[in-house]
């Protein structure tokens, strides 16, 4: 299947009509490439997430499965949100998988090429987390890596999932996990009395990081809410550092709503192409049966990114 675009980019199209969500764009020699999470992929397909390739951001064609599945999988195995980052000649896929929302781990995958496949290495990134998904991997101005994720953190009068960060001692070798955003408003809500780790609370979700830096100072775009509604909504916060504190920026999903006219937009990134920045994300179809992606040029202020939805 082929999605072609004619025209500018428009926010309001979506890249490719089959389901690609949490979608991850990547300019490569290779051209386009496009990573996203497909639960429609059958039990039996050797390859799982969305690959899509494009030569010029407006003609996007599916290309197969980005990673190998893993031999010792878990029964009812799912997986999740591919990110993928290029370091000394090898391209990384950081990616979670798990059985439904039980258990999730993030692992790593390597491949030579941006068009896979890539085989994982392996390792549990995340061994003594109880749930990690949504790695994100993001490259200081000292050359060093940086995975940011999301993690279940109970303490706080607001629990839930939350944003942490961790050091890349190696590409495939994670430092010290440390906490550096929690939930502070009802936007981010996912459920209410919800039942998890034994107790019933409000759960709230942070979810989905994604780090710019732009206008002198480091961007997360976050997702937060329940990923099934209209809530869903993409949040902001800024910090001076990658190790910095980071300090919410704005009220409310204020960089992406569904106040745009888009369905529970979110889970994105952002994509530097044709001397412009492009915000790549995910929002239901009217039907509300495929998340698809969707992509928006993208300008930055002194207070913060601004989406041009057309």
């Amino acid at each position: 299947m082929t999605t072609v675009q004619a025209g500018p980019v428009s926010a309001r199209i979506p890249a490719w009509d089959g389901y690609c969500a949490d979608p991850f764009a990547l300019a490569t020699p290779e051209g386009f490439v496009l990573y996203g999470t497909d639960p429609t992929v059958a039990r039996d397909d050797p390859r799982v997430f969305c690959l899509l390739h494009s030569e010029d951001l407006r003609t996007w064609r599916h290309v197969g499965g980005a990673l190998t599945r893993l031999a010792d999988e878990p029964e009812g195995a799912e997986y999740w949100a591919p990110e993928v980052a290029h370091a000394d000649g090898t391209y990384y896929l950081y990616y979670s998988v798990g059985a439904g929302e039980v258990g999730h781990a993030l692992r790593v995958a390597a491949s030579r090429s941006a068009l896979g496949p890539f085989e994982d290495v392996g390792v549990v990134l995340t061994p003594g987390l109880p749930f990690a998904i949504d790695a994100s991997p993001v490259q200081d101005a000292d050359g060093s890596w940086w995975l940011y994720f999301a993690t279940d953190h109970l303490a706080g009068p607001r629990p839930g999932t939350v944003i942490a960060r961790a050091r890349l001692h190696h590409m495939t070798e994670l430092g010290p996990v440390e906490i550096v955003l929690t939930a502070d408003a009802d936007w981010q809500v996912y459920q209410r009395d919800r039942l998890i780790y034994g107790e019933r609370r409000d759960w709230h979700t942070l979810e989905g990081p994604s780090l710019q830096y732009r206008q002198g100072r480091w961007w997360m775009l976050y997702s937060g809410g329940n990923w099934q509604g209209e809530g869903y909504g993409v949040g902001l916060a800024a910090a001076a550092s990658l190790d910095g504190d980071w300090a919410p920026v704005g009220e409310g999903p204020s960089v992406l709503s569904s106040a745009s006219g888009l369905l529970g937009p979110g889970h994105c990134s952002v994509l530097l192409a044709e001397g412009r920045d492009f915000l790549v994300f995910h929002a239901w179809d009217d039907a509300r049966r495929l998340r698809r992606p969707h992509l928006a040029p993208l300008t930055w202020t002194e207070q913060g990114p601004v989406v041009e939805l057309g």
